[in-house]
């Protein structure tokens, strides 16, 4: 093997998948293809969060713009890969679903892990970008809006918020097109708990800041309005 392959182990990674002889159907092998690439993007979007940790604790908001925007487009590619999977016939994925036995995509490693990892994230965002500033959330958007570091290191964490829920909410929508919304995911697991983790906010304050300065706002200027062809007509 020449140096790219041994560099690679592309011997060992192209032997991740089933022999082509034991699939189940013709589709298998991009079904166990699109998940284990999805654990490496998991992997790489974990390894690269440790980083901004730290960073965020330096206060380096170059570096932790820079790997944000790395972490943004790595959600962004493991939501378009999922749209391979919806080439499959649900009868299809039947077939392949039964070679999981109890399995669920629920038990990724890579997914719990990411999961575990928004409350550091908050919590060092917090310490060096807010407490250390002395600012609150509403100071960073609003009373003292300046868009500084800490706006836009906010921005980065809630736009990583709203990729990962979209994910979840494209794999929920791969669900209702494979299986069915309707009826019960692996283990017997109704699938309103899938529907639940797609509503679920990693960084709530930053969304609910926009809801307080609207409300605010609405106070000041009505929650209903005239419409602007009444002023046009004048």
């Amino acid at each position: 093997m020449r140096d790219y392959g041994v560099y690679l182990s592309c011997d060992k990674l192209l032997a991740c998948q089933k022999p082509l002889a034991e699939m189940v159907n013709a589709d298998e092998l991009q079904f166990q293809i699109v998940h284990q690439v999805e654990e490496l993007w998991m992997k790489l979007i974990a390894y690269t969060l440790v980083d901004v940790v730290d960073f965020l604790e330096q206060q380096n908001t170059h570096r932790i713009v820079t790997l944000m925007g790395r972490v943004h487009r790595l959600m962004r590619l493991m939501t378009a890969q999922l749209d391979l999977l919806e080439t499959m016939s649900p009868k299809e994925y039947q077939e392949i679903r039964l070679q999981l036995g109890n399995g669920s995509g629920q038990e990724s490693p890579g997914f719990r892990l990411l999961l575990r990892m928004p409350p550091d994230l908050w919590r060092a965002f917090k310490a060096s970008y807010l407490d250390g500033r002395g600012l609150s959330v509403e100071d960073v958007y609003d009373v003292s809006y300046d868009h500084g570091d800490s706006y836009v290191v906010a921005e980065a964490l809630i736009e990583f918020d709203e990729l990962f829920q979209k994910f979840r909410a494209n794999h929920l929508y791969l669900i209702h097109r494979s299986i069915g919304l309707g009826s019960k995911s692996l283990k017997g697991r109704p699938v309103e708990l899938l529907q639940a983790g797609a509503l679920h906010r990693f960084f709530p304050e930053l969304w609910d800041i926009r809801c307080d300065m609207t409300d605010r706002w609405s106070g000041q200027y009505g929650t209903v309005r005239a419409p602007i062809s009444h002023h046009a007509a004048e």
